[in-house]
């Protein structure tokens, strides 16, 4: 009896190792793609049940109707987001779509917190100084965190993880959902009203979803509300901040530390090696020119831990949905 087929793409040698590890017994046949999903390579996918996407594949509704027209049943996420996936069309084509909502959020957390002192501390500037055999400490000037308000916009899995974080590291931590936590509340977090907490921050953390409420939910009236000088840390989405208005902020002052892990038109850089290339994407450039901005690829979810969760949930949100048996709650979308 020939097994069900999953198409994987944007798949790296770790999507590879991880998936085809947590593939008990061989229950699937992977086949794994480099290049992102979108209409260039549609026409690839054969006699598969499923595609496995990441972030940067685009599954419009042309996509979602080849793939529908091929016998493909199920659009399975192995990450978080859904942004990337036209929900309408894939219900229209009776498609369904999966998700792993939830995967070590600490990783994200974590990361979020490495972006944070590294740009107040100066890590990375001092690692290549001492290579260089400078000692000096000119130019390399922190500030504690203790005490310092830590304002946290979004406080599902990852926020409530970051939150924690920083209550540990002894800052006064506000959040701002739609849905206060009240585990969270009882643990010290004050959840205020999105303006109060802007202009109250001295470090500003996204951590809620991309949707039409929140795209571009920095911005330069957000900004202006801020605290001058303010360090803004996005480890979830790049359509969340727009980017033109964070570069300006960043030349007058007012962003006095920027550190992203996402970026709005990342889909073109992220996951590859471009050292050999001219980066034709200016504001990226731009961005990166600034002593006080740090851009790290993507990487936050990229743990062991995280990865295992990922590709666990993910086979197993596939057999689920073909076996009809309830998912994980959150998983599936359609």
């Amino acid at each position: 009896m020939a097994k069900d087929s999953i198409h994987f793409f944007s798949a790296k040698p770790y999507d590879r190792e991880t998936f085809t590890e947590c593939n008990d017994g061989d229950r699937y046949q992977l086949e794994f793609h480099e290049t992102h999903l979108g209409p260039h390579i549609v026409d690839a996918v054969k006699n598969a049940v499923a595609v496995c996407v990441f972030v940067n594949d685009r599954l419009n509704s042309e996509v979602i109707g080849t793939l529908a027209s091929k016998g493909v049943r199920i659009i399975a996420l192995r990450c978080a987001g859904y942004n990337n996936v036209d929900l309408e069309a894939a219900a229209r084509f009776k498609m369904h779509v999966c998700r792993v909502p939830v995967y070590s959020p600490e990783a994200v957390a974590e990361h979020a917190l490495a972006l944070i002192l590294t740009l107040d501390r100066k890590t990375h500037k001092a690692y290549n100084r001492v290579r260089e055999q400078n000692f000096s400490l000119q130019g390399l000037m922190g500030f504690n965190l203790h005490g310092k308000t830590v304002g946290v916009i979004g406080t599902g899995h990852i926020g409530r993880s970051f939150c924690r974080i920083m209550l540990g590291l002894g800052c006064s931590v506000t959040g701002y959902d739609v849905l206060p936590d009240p585990d969270l509340e009882r643990a010290g977090v004050r959840y205020q009203p999105l303006d109060q907490l802007l202009r109250e921050s001295d470090i500003v953390s996204l951590h809620c979803p991309l949707n039409e409420q929140t795209r571009h939910l920095v911005n330069r009236e957000s900004i202006a509300l801020m605290k001058r000088g303010v360090m803004l840390i996005n480890t979830s989405r790049g359509g969340l901040v727009d980017t033109r208005a964070v570069i300006d902020a960043l030349k007058t002052g007012q962003v006095g530390y920027l550190g992203i892990d996402v970026y709005e038109q990342e889909e073109k850089l992220f996951f590859r090696d471009l050292s050999s290339n001219i980066i034709e994407d200016d504001t990226i450039q731009r961005l990166m020119s600034f002593p006080n901005v740090l851009v790290t690829a993507h990487q936050a979810f990229f743990t062991r831990e995280a990865l295992h969760q990922i590709a666990q949930t993910t086979l197993a949100n596939v057999t689920g949905l073909l076996k009809g048996t309830p998912l994980v709650p959150g998983a599936q979308l359609v």
